[in-house]
């Protein structure tokens, strides 16, 4: 299997990226289990810290450019973990590159799916932020969205997008709705792409995802099969 890890760079990525190359394997749509050739570390900058094994293969690209996914997420492509992602607090503060990157990029990272020969197998880490304000004691499917921050909004509205491009079979995906990540973990200097990169600016907060709060230990999940 062939499988691309978006927002690699940041911590929950490269944990996942080790535990895959650690478990060696994954199920397909099919339910067979096969070896996992090549995982594709995708992030606005080359993920490093991790072990040297030929099966990992790194490439620094912006999700907000639709040609530079389509080229990471390419024929080859078995499975995604979309991680990439502004977090929330500088998904409020600036608003346009939120939506860029949280909507739009998940969009990209759909599109290029459904380009794919065969239905990719996805997982999209969306947030309990898609709840907003205080959360009940349990939470299951009939538990109303109702987000209060534009990164809920954008969490929300890629869960929508799953669902509906995994009802029309262009991909077999899931959600799961993480804990808030805190702010301060992958901050790097940003290039503005020609027409849809991060505005100028001194720095842009990564695309990677932050660590999860240790003291938050409610998740939930959408559609979890994978």
């Amino acid at each position: 299997m062939r499988i691309v890890i978006t927002g690699a760079a940041g911590f929950i990525g490269k944990k996942l990226a080790r535990a895959l190359l650690a478990r060696g394997t994954l199920m397909d749509r099919r339910g067979t289990v096969q070896p996992i050739r090549e995982i594709t570390l995708f992030d606005v900058v080359e993920a490093d810290g991790l072990p040297d094994d030929p099966r990992l293969d790194t490439v620094a690209a912006d999700i907000t450019d639709p040609a530079a996914v389509r080229r990471v997420i390419g024929s080859r492509t078995n499975g995604v973990f979309h991680l990439a992602a502004i977090v929330s607090a500088n998904a409020e503060e600036d608003f346009d590159l939120g939506y860029r990157v949280n909507l739009d990029g998940t969009r990209h990272v759909l599109e290029a799916c459904r380009a794919l020969p065969q239905p990719a197998q996805l997982v999209f880490a969306s947030s309990v932020a898609v709840y907003g304000g205080e959360m009940p004691a349990v939470l299951d499917d009939a538990t109303i969205l109702t987000p209060q921050t534009s990164y809920g909004a954008q969490k929300a509205a890629g869960e929508l997008l799953v669902n509906d491009y995994s009802r029309k079979g262009f991909v077999d995906g899931r959600a799961l709705r993480l804990p808030t990540p805190q702010v301060g973990v992958s901050v790097v200097t940003a290039p503005a792409g020609p027409a849809e990169g991060p505005p100028p600016g001194p720095t842009a907060v990564g695309q990677g995802t932050g660590t999860s709060s240790p003291d938050a230990s409610r998740s939930t999940a959408s559609r979890i099969g994978w």
